[in-house]
């Protein structure tokens, strides 16, 4: 974990200008690595050259836009592999309350966790502070932890390495559509 916190660290150091304004499309992409709901690691390296990739940060998991936005790229999760594209999700929730958010939806791409807003930041996206909320989980309440709260905002970035696209006004449930369309365009 100290791995994976250093590693974080050295790229928000690295891209320190691009996190004061944000990144554009045109701008070389922030390499950064995370932890995923099953604590294991996620690293952007690891799909330059290889994929496009979709990358969505939001507020909350198990939260009303939140999960309706989780959910549509679940459902269109196929339409984005057709465009050679992966998505992964990230949010200031802890691992724990990531992997709930997953069962509960039966999301099927990479949730991330920032609790820090690390790599918030290194894209420029607003963090503000975290807290707890609780959720009935069939019949069980959960409480969901999370350290930062990043507002909702939308990245594609291309094989290359380069941000294609930006979007700082999503629309959580219709996010996918203005995602594919870019997609279709590269």
């Amino acid at each position: 974990m100290k791995k994976v916190v250093f590693l974080l660290f050295a790229g928000l150091l690295s891209f320190g200008s691009m996190a004061q304004g944000g990144v554009k499309p045109g701008d070389k992409v922030p390499v950064f690595t995370a932890v995923t709901d099953d604590e294991g690691t996620w690293s952007l390296k690891d799909f330059l050259g290889k994929k496009n990739v979709v990358l969505y940060f939001y507020p909350a998991a198990m939260t009303g836009g939140c999960t309706k936005q989780a959910c549509s790229y679940r459902d269109h999760v196929g339409d984005l592999k057709g465009y050679d594209a992966v998505v992964a999700g990230i949010s200031g929730d802890d691992p724990a309350s990531l992997k709930i958010f997953r069962k509960a939806h039966q999301l099927n791409y990479a949730l991330l966790s920032d609790p820090d807003g690390v790599v918030a930041r290194l894209f420029g996206v607003p963090v503000s502070d975290g807290g707890s909320i609780s959720r009935m989980v069939g019949d069980t309440e959960i409480v969901l932890n999370r350290g930062v709260t990043a507002q909702r905002w939308t990245f594609i970035i291309g094989k290359d390495g380069i941000i294609k696209y930006v979007n700082q006004q999503v629309d959580a449930e219709n996010d996918y559509k203005a995602v594919l369309e870019v997609l279709s365009s590269l």
